[in-house]
């Protein structure tokens, strides 16, 4: 089933870009409940997927919004007011979800899954959504600790080249072109936007004037859309270069070990994936007071970040020393 989009002179001029920590929450969980991955997602999908189960999250509040394979709920993916909403203020507008929206969406969740409405977790949230959100919100922040965080800064870099590319794409060839050249599944034509896979669905009678384009990391054989009245509509679409995204960075270990000492450049090149000082301390054969007391300093220098994931630290190299390790 085909679904056309128009487009009216105001709409065009409303077009935008933006970053969205809350879709990425979204496209990377159903990856991880089973939707299709790239070989090379693996590399992050594995250590991911092993977080989630020991958490329990595989079983939360997640897994009854966002099934796999079917519709998900809108609220989990409100229209960013800015080009890089931060998760704080995307969580905000989900606890600020009105109820009647809550009660109708749950419903729509209902009619793909027969018996759903009996479940503990669906009765409460359609009994009390403004309490419920909060653990909804609580549920995607500890997701984004095990999942994302210590991955945000590579996957940020990824979907800011994009917006950046396609915002040239805009000033050269205008935004029809850009809107016709996203996906193999979308199309520009005489003033609409076709979308030509059949679980695709964007009306611009359920939405807002305008429309928000949102590259993602982790949706890669299609586009996603999101259509709620007052808001514009949503397209998210698969970032430029995502099949590289997690295949392993060429590092200049040598010449910067002579400024850090071989440990911390050793160390530093590991942690093109996340690491933590139990596994970075077995690699390399050092204490783990050793490789603390290395990780200390490349942190406090900026060269590292921290974030707890559950009952561990994984460390993970920052911008600035990924422009170190670089090869000239």
């Amino acid at each position: 089933m085909d679904t056309r989009l128009s487009f009216s002179a105001a709409d065009m001029a409303e077009i935008r870009f933006a970053v969205s920590p809350l879709w990425e929450v979204l496209t990377s969980f159903r990856l991880l409940r089973g939707a299709p991955e790239l070989p090379s997602q693996r590399r992050w999908a594995g250590p991911a997927r092993e977080r989630l189960a020991e958490a329990g999250l595989d079983r939360g509040w997640l897994a009854l919004l966002a099934p796999p394979g079917s519709y998900v709920a809108d609220l989990l993916t409100p229209a960013p007011r800015t080009s890089f909403p931060t998760l704080e203020a995307e969580l905000a507008a989900v606890r600020a979800t009105p109820p009647a929206r809550v009660r109708d969406e749950l419903g729509r969740l209902a009619k793909d899954r027969p018996g759903l409405e009996r479940s503990p977790r669906y009765r409460l949230l359609y009994d009390e959504p403004a309490a419920m959100l909060a653990k909804v919100t609580a549920e995607i922040e500890t997701y984004w600790e095990l999942a994302l965080a210590p991955y945000w800064q590579r996957i940020r870099q990824l979907l800011e080249a994009d917006l950046f590319h396609r915002a040239r794409l805009v000033a050269e060839y205008g935004a029809g072109y850009v809107l016709g050249e996203l996906h193999e599944s979308v199309s520009w034509d005489d003033g609409a936007l076709r979308l030509v896979r059949r679980h695709c669905g964007l009306l611009r009678g359920q939405a807002g004037s305008g429309l928000v384009l949102v590259p993602t990391a982790f949706a890669w054989s299609r586009v996603l859309t999101v259509s709620v009245a007052p808001e514009p509509p949503q397209l998210a679409y698969p970032a430029r270069g995502i099949g590289a995204l997690w295949e392993p960075r060429p590092c200049a270990v040598d010449a910067v070990a002579g400024v850090l000492g071989r440990s911390r450049a050793l160390l530093l090149q590991e942690l093109d994936t996340p690491a933590s000082t139990s596994a970075l301390a077995a690699q390399f054969g050092l204490s783990a007071a050793g490789v603390s007391q290395h990780l200390t300093a490349l942190r406090d220098a900026r060269l590292v970040t921290a974030h707890r994931v559950g009952r561990s630290v994984l460390y993970a190299r920052t911008a600035v020393a990924d422009a170190l390790l670089s090869p000239s």
